[in-house]
Formats: structure tokens, sequence, C-alpha cells
């Protein structure tokens, strides 16, 4: 499954500075490892060490967020949109 994954600025550094890249994969947590395996290091910018999403990184599979879906085994069925999104604090 081709999915499209748009890339924060913060993680550009990975992908050459591309803002959307492709990826291959039927859940994310397959998506993440093609990615991982097209950008090395990337995965682990998203994953915590125990394979989580990291605290302060939003993921949405089309319009919705991952961690109402079925988090890493949230369906990419092909043409799916993935964005990344680090969280941002402050007051």
């Amino acid at each position: 499954m081709s999915v499209s994954v748009r890339i924060p600025t913060i993680l550009r550094t990975y992908t050459g500075g591309d803002s959307e890249v492709s990826a291959n994969g039927a859940t994310l947590a397959e998506v993440l490892d093609d990615l991982d395996g097209s950008f090395s290091g990337i995965k682990g910018r998203i994953l915590d060490e125990s394979g989580a999403l990291r605290r302060f990184v939003n993921v949405y599979v089309d319009n919705d967020d991952v961690r109402f879906l079925d988090n890493l085994d949230t369906p990419t069925p092909d043409g799916t949109q993935i964005s990344v999104i680090p969280a941002v604090a402050g007051g």
C-alpha cells in the first residue's frame, strides 16, 4: 500500500529536506518501518524506546489521531495521507 507521509520541518533533515515522502505498509507500524528503511533514524524520532509513539509527537492517518484509532496498528490503505506533527506547548 503506497501512502503519502507529511514530514514536519524538524524531521526534514532525515528526508533531505522533503516535506512529503512516499512509503509502503498496510499499517502505521509497517509504514514507519518502511520510512526508516529509506530515511535511517526517522522512526526513532517518532517512537520512543519501548516502541510507542513519543509523548509529544502526534500522528494522523487522514484526519484522525491514531491514538484514538488503533495506534500503530491503524490501517493505512493505498492513497492514505499520514501527517507527523510535533506537539506544541507553551502559553
